[in-house]
């Protein structure tokens, strides 16, 4: 019985990738390393959803330094159009019913830093204070698709793989579930690429789809 359930934020709970992608693009363009025109769509689809240093990292900046600092220059263009961002439809009164069930327990475990989840999820969104636990990048040495924030978030909830659900939207999302022994949900209504996690063991074609797993 899933009595655990484990949330990605984005492109599951909220829509950023208008936020968060064409700030991308432009910041590497800055930087010199340019995209060709007709993979600019693919690529935003590709890159989102993992860490901004991982993004980066593979689109081509090996340099660690510059990347932390091109990170900043994104994230602080991204975040000037935070009007951008959208709830997705459902969330809000899924997430509610799920809180309220007996025995019953909801976390987040995100590629976002803990100053953004703080300051621009957690203080715009009055449906995060519904979750017990949070797992944020800046809270374990591997990120997604490497099992330690699933399994962080397991052990700071007490919880067995067996009970336990990962609702994402990305392959990443899904290989960090099962690498943790954990079933995926795909959030199909959210993801850039669905095709790709179309074998997981729960298909969500809208996030009321949960409440019946």
């Amino acid at each position: 019985m899933i009595k655990n359930y484990i949330f990605d934020i984005d492109g599951t709970l909220i829509n950023t990738i208008d936020m968060y992608m064409p700030a991308m693009i432009e910041i590497l363009e800055k930087y010199g390393f340019h995209t060709d025109p007709a993979e600019v769509e693919q690529k935003k689809h590709d890159l989102f959803g993992i860490t901004g240093l991982d993004a980066l990292k593979i689109a081509g900046v090996a340099d660690e330094k510059l990347r932390h600092q091109m990170q900043q220059e994104w994230f602080k263009l991204a975040y000037q159009r935070e009007d951008r961002v959208k709830v997705f439809e459902g969330i809000p009164e899924t997430l509610l019913k799920l809180s309220q069930r007996p025995d019953t327990q909801i976390a987040i475990a995100t590629s976002k830093l803990r100053d953004e989840y703080d300051n621009h999820f957690a203080n715009l969104f009055t449906f995060a204070n519904l979750f017990d636990i949070v797992i944020t990048s800046n809270d374990t040495d591997r990120h997604k698709p490497d099992p330690e924030p699933v399994l962080a978030a397991l052990d700071q909830m007490h919880a067995t793989p067996e009970t336990a659900v990962y609702v994402g939207d990305t392959i990443n999302d899904e290989k960090a579930a099962h690498a943790a022994g954990v079933k995926f949900a795909a959030a199909l209504y959210g993801a850039a690429n669905p095709e790709k996690i179309m074998d997981s063991e729960f298909l969500l074609h809208q996030p009321a789809d949960l409440l019946k797993i």
